[in-house]
Formats: structure tokens, C-alpha cells, sequence
């Protein structure tokens, strides 16, 4: 059962997660030993996944964001299909409802990156169309 204490400790990791134990027991009023025994507990079952570094992608030499809507034949979570988290511009894939089948967040370093990464997608077996969506502005990720 996640309390209120877990919640806490869970947004002040979310908006840092390189905090030391004792300054997030200061934070949501507990002891680094209180704190350290939750996160283990939290992460024991399933409720922290894991630790993520947040990047910036234009630091990176990646400053186009996109958003690409894959419609395919089927469910579209064919095995090929998986194969394309192996490319480095992709950092998410959803499997969605609606006009498409998959969703995947990519970052590249251009629009002609953009494009080569779409002629990939498209010579996927089972792929049959694609939308894009480029960010002009992040607030939230």
C-alpha cells in the first residue's frame, strides 16, 4: 500500500531522482534509513521501475523532436516492427488505439534524419502508412 509518504517520496524523485536518501527524508520529513528502506520497498514492487537520466536532446546533437504514428497490417506489434526499438532515434513505442497502431517518440538531428528514419519504418514488412508530428516546444516530458 503506497501512503502518503510514498507519494511524496515518489514526486521528489520524479523531479529528482540523483537525490541522496538524507536529503529526501528532509524533504518529506522522514529519516535517510526511513527513506532508503521505502525506495527499496517502492522498487521491490514495481512502483519505481527504474532511474532515468533526463537528456537533453538538442545537447545531444538530436534537437528534432517527433512524434510517429505507424499504422500497420494486423495489431501492428509484429516482431519486425519491435526491431525498430533498436534504432537509436527511437526512445519510446506505445502500442495505441485509434487510427494507428503503434507510437513511437524519436529524436534526430534533422529533418533528413527524420526522413531517413521513416524510410526505414516504411520498408518494415506489414508498415502501411505513417504520420509525423514535429514539437515545437516542450513544457513536460
Amino acid at each position: 500500500v503506497i501512503d502518503a509518504f510514498d507519494r511524496r517520496i515518489l514526486a521528489a524523485l520524479a523531479a529528482d531522482s540523483s537525490q541522496s536518501y538524507a536529503r529526501l527524508g528532509e524533504a518529506v520529513g522522514l529519516s535517510a534509513p526511513a527513506v532508503h528502506e521505502r525506495v527499496r520497498r517502492l522498487r521491490q514492487s514495481g512502483a519505481i521501475k527504474g532511474v532515468h537520466a533526463a537528456l537533453d536532446g538538442a545537447a545531444l546533437g538530436k534537437p528534432l523532436l517527433a512524434f510517429v504514428h505507424v499504422e500497420a497490417a494486423g495489431w501492428g506489434k509484429s516482431e519486425r516492427l519491435m526491431q525498430v526499438l533498436q534504432f537509436p532515434e527511437v526512445e519510446e513505442m506505445h502500442s495505441v488505439a485509434g487510427d494507428a497502431s503503434v507510437l513511437f517518440k524519436v529524436r534526430t538531428a534533422s529533418p533528413q534524419a527524420l526522413e531517413a528514419f521513416l524510410a526505414q519504418i516504411h520498408a518494415v514488412p506489414g508498415v502501411t502508412g505513417t504520420r509525423s508530428y514535429i514539437a515545437l516546444s516542450t513544457y513536460l516530458e
